[in-house]
């Protein structure tokens, strides 16, 4: 059975904070204090190949994926008959790599199918549609799809909480953890700044992703007898 108690308060949480933001304005509170409505600009603004660019966008998606292939490779690695430390980690290294390959991936699914506009894309931070959320109907007049909830960016930040069950130690795994929220939030609020994402695009995100972690180690240490 995958369900167990870690993965049900996890659940129940995941869906208490979702109800709260939909019937709430939790969300058009936070992002005000990006938004500067005298001059109608956000925090920070997204240019490419900038610097903060470089460090919350571009450039650390680009080392995440080189930390996946590296993952991969070790765990690959870990079957030589040579390699007896690392086999010790070989079920931690799955579910690192599972997990940075699968929760991009759902929560992109999901970016694709909830329709939800951005903060820059409402009317009330000076874009041309109505503040939406995910359980609300989008009127029809309106064609354009979006593809802003939950948060896809951040996703590849906290996919790396899987990092907690690649250790032993109680202070690794402490560190692991911290080490991953940093990048997942960093990343996350450097999209609530440019007005990219509410507060829940990336607890959601968040959330969703310690679940899906989960979930996928329940599924290793179950079926895959390493």
């Amino acid at each position: 059975m995958i369900i167990d108690r870690k993965i049900l308060i996890t659940f129940i949480i995941l869906i208490s904070i979702f109800f709260l933001f939909e019937f709430t304005n939790i969300d058009l509170f936070v992002e005000s204090f990006f938004y500067d409505n005298v001059s109608n600009k956000w925090m920070l603004k997204h240019v490419k190949e900038s610097l903060l660019d470089t460090i919350f966008y571009t450039g650390v998606k680009k080392v995440i994926i080189l930390f996946t292939v590296f993952i991969l490779f070790l765990y690959l690695y870990s079957f030589k008959a040579s390699a007896i430390k690392l086999k010790e980690y070989r079920s931690g290294l799955l579910i690192v790599w599972l997990s940075v390959a699968i929760v991009p991936f759902v929560i992109g699914l999901l970016k694709a199918t909830t329709n939800v506009p951005c903060p820059c894309d409402s009317l009330y931070f000076g874009g041309n549609y109505p503040y939406i959320k995910a359980l609300d109907s989008m009127p029809q007049e309106i064609l354009k799809k979006f593809k802003c909830y939950p948060a896809g960016h951040a996703s590849g930040g906290f996919a790396l909480m899987s990092l907690f069950f690649l250790f032993e130690s109680r202070r690794n795994k402490i560190l692991a953890l911290t080490v991953a929220l940093t990048i997942g939030w960093s990343m996350g609020l450097y999209k609530m700044f440019l007005g990219d994402h509410y507060l829940s695009h990336t607890i959601i995100t968040m959330l969703l992703s310690w679940l899906l972690i989960l979930i996928i180690k329940k599924v290793v240490n179950k079926y895959c007898k390493l």
